[in-house]
């Protein structure tokens, strides 16, 4: 091959390369966006909630221990078996897969970092400021208590008068907007920060699964963020979405809620099985078994998971057509699932096995999965999940799918790759004593719950009486609880121990085949490899010492800014060259202000919150009118004789397909809350139901072209940016899309004024008066989109190589205007098919 560098490298590029990526010191050390010191964080943060949703599960097996336990009352084991499964699955599941992507997957894939690095850190720091004040809940005797999953009319404002609800519904928000902020980050950087040569046939499994795990959270996540609005609006204006008497059906719920609930099991189980994939081949010297049939195996997980949604649901009076159809798909996850389980061991087979720790958590895994797999088979068969359904079979077969499927991967990659940190490997001796810990612990605080499940004990339950048969499953449940706690103390004790150890080079002590065990720094690698296989350690052996020499791509900083390459999504051909932003305290800001709206929001303290928000707004404001400027020089050398356009417009640009996938998700939302409508219009007798009225169709027609022109009028503006800097007339053009907006959603509110829309009245109305308010808020966003793009082009901002900001408003504008139109029309639509 030939190196892009043979030249020998200029004395001082090297340090310039380490003072442009130096991390602040001091306080500064909070505004620093660096993937390696956001991902430490954010998985440091991870083990801090699971720490304490273990805590929390140690408390009711004290008191399940034994018959008739009153360690707790009713209402305190309510608030901890709640806040246990919602700290477990929110706070540490889905946050520790994301953290450890956005560590490994820069150096993983050959990149200096992910394409937005503020991004990562705004997603870390709300996650964690969060988290924080929604744990806390549990000292203040408010912490939600209707269980991790909420199902009304328990959590109505009826049968939940207080906060409780109102603080899972408005604190899950930060979570749900920390999770898509991550996903975002990683579909780009995957698709389009590869190392040159690292075509998708070359690219890692475990790059591969957080590609398909991040399109999930696209599309699963949505769902319960429509279902969290819709339940927080009814708790605080009586708009009866789930109250059956007023038309309303609480299965809506379910439907929303799993939709988002099944996904996540594989949300959490692929990023897991990614990493077996990737250290497998380390563990047995050998490549991995079926890369390219493991792969595909991945994406069909990916898409069967979301017609699953109803296998929770089994018992809730479906038709029996539905249930048979997810009964089926039930049965037919296991088949990619299976492929993936022969290929591990396929390679552990093939291969040298080397019995360390990661080996042991590795084995640990496989052994425990299949078992989850084989009773989630069971409870796919009707007949079967209708006797063990709400029992604790399923919370037994739960734990075994989740702590099993992702607890035990993560342990070991936690091992595998602690070298990274600071080049020391965790204690082999002390591992291998705590993986005997967490093993025996867990399946004796588990298996005896299959037990208990098929004599009949029920799910949440706070204490039972003696004489069940309940007495010996759930004391053997309570002793492993205990041994399992202590093996992960084990673990965790000595990662600190380690952890705490002077640096030193990390080396490559698995000798692993994929690019994060190269030499690093806080810039990544010192040049940016050429990748030629899908093991490129293994089959470049002078890679190591090449990329230290700086013989590969861009070896130092070609615009005196950090910067990292930029490549085609299938090929990773050279594009263009990124240049990334550096610390900043806005991401921290915006996240301080957007948790503290959240929860300051559910308090009902709406001046404080209102002040927060507006923190956010201008955080937010002052982060983006950052991300636009000017890239001085037009190219950057990357190699000898080899120059590459600084940044990309359009297309081309990370932050345009960044926007499409917002709008993906944006659209999503609002297609969960048409399904609410035509769910609830499908159950009425007559759609509109009695007290119920259409608006005019001619004004909604009117509402409709508003929303049209606005689109056109926003696209007028533009018109010409490339060539030339955009001027008054554009920003006339803006201003007339903003009053075209606003006409048509003043025309859409005024038609139901004037039909006699009561949001209270009925489940029907209280669906399109939500359809109405989400366009209210776009409505909203788009006014200060316009007053952005208004303040830049009075800057002289908007010129031809600087018009990244325009091309994105214009998208979102695009998308409202589109959702505006969906929305005037949806109930006429729905009324016409009802008919």
């Amino acid at each position: 091959m030939t190196l892009p560098n043979q030249l020998p490298r200029p004395p001082g590029e090297l340090p310039r390369l380490e003072a442009v990526w130096r991390m602040p010191s001091g306080w500064g050390r909070f505004t620093a966006v660096n993937n390696t010191y956001i991902g430490k964080l954010y998985i440091a943060t991870a083990f801090v909630f699971l720490v304490l949703a273990g805590v929390l599960a140690l408390l009711m097996r004290a008191q399940l221990a034994l018959p008739g336990g009153q360690l707790m009352g009713a209402g305190t084991y309510h608030q901890v078996f709640t806040m246990h499964g919602t700290v477990m699955m929110f706070l540490f599941a889905v946050p520790v897969v994301e953290a450890v992507a956005v560590y490994l997957l820069p150096n993983m894939l050959g990149a200096r970092d992910l394409p937005f690095p503020r991004l990562s850190a705004y997603a870390y720091w709300a996650y964690a400021f969060g988290g924080a004040a929604f744990f806390c809940t549990l000292f203040f005797g408010v912490a939600p208590d209707g269980g991790w999953f909420m199902y009304p009319p328990l959590t109505s404002r009826v049968h939940s008068p207080g906060l409780n609800a109102d603080f899972w519904l408005l604190g899950i928000g930060f979570i749900e907007i920390s999770a898509i902020a991550g996903a975002i980050e990683l579909i780009v950087g995957i698709l389009m920060t590869r190392a040159p040569g690292m075509t998708l046939a070359r690219m890692p499994v475990y790059a591969w699964a957080m590609l398909v795990v991040a399109l999930m959270i696209v599309f699963a996540f949505p769902a319960v963020i429509a279902g969290t609005m819709l339940l927080e609006l009814e708790r605080a204006f009586d708009w009866p979405f789930f109250i059956a008497e007023r038309g309303g059906d609480p299965l809506l719920w379910q439907h929303l809620f799993w939709f988002f609930g099944h996904p996540e099991v594989y949300i959490i189980f692929l990023p897991a099985a990614g990493l077996v994939s990737a250290m497998l081949p380390a563990l047995a010297q050998t490549p991995l078994v079926g890369h390219r049939a493991i792969v595909w195996a991945l994406a069909a997980v990916g898409l069967i998971s979301f017609l699953l949604w109803a296998h929770h649901m089994f018992t809730a009076g479906l038709g029996g057509l539905s249930m048979n159809i997810v009964s089926a798909a039930s049965l037919a996850v296991a088949l990619p699932t299976a492929v993936q389980v022969f290929a591990w061991i396929g390679t552990l087979w093939r291969g040298t096995v080397r019995f360390d720790t990661p080996t042991l958590y590795v084995l640990g895994f496989l052994f425990t999965f299949v078992f989850g797999g084989l009773t989630g088979v069971m409870v796919a068969i009707l007949p079967f999940d209708w006797q063990v359904h709400d029992t604790y079979f399923i919370v037994a077969h739960l734990h075994y799918v989740l702590i099993g499927g992702v607890l035990f991967p993560i342990l070991g990659a936690l091992y595998h790759w602690a070298p990274l940190a600071n080049g020391h490997r965790l204690g082999e001796r002390t591992g291998r004593r705590a993986f005997l810990l967490v093993f025996a612990g867990f399946h004796l605080a588990f298996f005896p719950m299959h037990i208990a499940g098929l004599m009949g004990m029920p799910r949440r339950v706070y204490t039972y009486a003696p004489g069940l048969g309940w007495d010996l499953p759930n004391l053997l449940s309570s002793v492993g609880a205990v041994v399992l706690a202590a093996g992960i103390a084990v673990v965790l004790v000595d990662a600190v121990r380690t952890l705490r150890r002077p640096d030193q080079p990390h080396g490559n002590p698995w000798n692993a085949p994929t690019l994060e065990w190269l030499p690093s720094e806080n810039y990544g690698t010192r040049s940016i490899p050429q990748v030629t296989s899908a093991d490129p350690l293994w089959h470049q052996p002078g890679l190591a010492n090449e990329v230290v020499a700086g013989q590969h791509w861009l070896p130092g900083s070609a615009t005196g800014r950090r910067e990292t390459l930029v490549t085609s999504p299938r090929e990773a051909t050279l594009s263009h060259v990124l240049v990334l932003p550096g610390p900043s305290r806005l991401p921290v800001l915006a996240a301080l202000g957007t948790a503290a709206f959240f929860f300051l929001l559910t308090l009902k303290w709406l001046v404080p919150a209102l002040a927060f928000g507006v923190l956010t707004i201008g955080a937010t404001i002052g982060w983006l009118w950052e991300t636009d400027r000017s890239p001085g020089a037009a190219t950057a050398q990357v190699g000898d004789h080899v120059r590459l356009r600084v940044g990309a417009t359009g297309m081309r640009s990370h932050a345009w397909w960044a926007m499409v996938i917002l709008l993906v998700v944006d659209t999503t939302v609002l297609a969960s809350m048409a399904f609410a409508h035509v769910h609830v219009s499908m159950a009425a007798v007559t759609c509109p139901p009695p007290g119920g009225t259409l608006p005019a169709f001619g004004a909604v027609v009117a509402s409709a072209l508003a929303f049209v022109a606005s689109a056109a009028a926003m696209a007028w503006a533009g018109r010409g940016r490339h060539e030339r800097p955009v001027g008054w007339a554009g920003l006339a053009a803006i201003g007339l899309a903003a009053v075209l907006a606003a006409g048509g959603f003043g025309l859409q509110l005024d038609a139901h004024r004037v039909a006699g829309l009561v949001p209270t009245a009925t489940a029907w109305g209280a669906t399109v008066a939500a359809l109405l308010g989400y366009q209210g808020f776009h409505v909203a966003v788009m006014a200060l989109v316009a007053m952005f793009c208004a303040a830049r082009i009075a800057r002289g901002l908007l010129r031809p190589h600087q018009h990244g900001t325009f091309d994105n408003s214009a998208l979102l504008w695009w998308g409202g205007c589109a959702q505006g139109v969906v929305v005037a029309l949806l109930p006429h639509a729905t009324a016409w098919v009802m008919r």
